[in-house]
């Protein structure tokens, strides 16, 4: 990873619509070597992912939810009911199990309104064996990047 790959992958999380020639325009380099550096990238699983963006209250999604849960128990059957569970519902776009005082996973939750997501956590009640849940629900966004700082290249 040198600082043409720092820079290719700059643009690309910033429009990864960019045509190739522009890409290797702005690093300095040739198409060709510009193509290879990006394949390098996919392969090695550094870009993970090309996709579209979309604003959440546009597709009629403008309700976003963090779900908290403590558990009793993260033995390998939970946590494998729990993981299936989690892949099962669109709705949850990310989880994550994080430390701290009284909380194992938090997830993230999009709903095009209060009451589907009350529906949608009776479900998730339903499903998951838990010892507590606790549910905030997003005021207004401040800050979303859908890019990572690349000063540690």
């Amino acid at each position: 990873m040198d600082t043409i790959d720092k820079n290719i992958l700059s643009l690309l999380q910033k429009d990864v619509t960019l045509p190739l020639s522009v890409i290797a325009a702005r690093s300095g380099i040739s198409k060709t070597a510009c193509w290879n550096r990006i394949r390098k990238m996919e392969e090695g699983g550094i870009i993970k992912n090309k996709i579209a963006i979309l604003n959440n209250s546009k597709v009629n999604l403008p309700i976003i939810i963090f779900l908290s849960l403590t558990v009793y128990s993260h033995t390998k059957e939970w946590i494998k009911k729990f993981t299936d569970t989690m892949n099962k519902y669109d709705q949850i776009i990310e989880v994550y199990r994080i430390t701290g005082h009284e909380i194992d996973y938090l997830l993230k939750i999009v709903s095009p309104s209060i009451e589907a997501y009350d529906k949608f956590q009776q479900l998730i009640i339903k499903e998951i064996e838990f010892k507590g849940m606790a549910t905030k629900i997003v005021l207004k966004e401040i800050k979303k990047v859908n890019s990572l700082p690349l000063d540690n290249l």
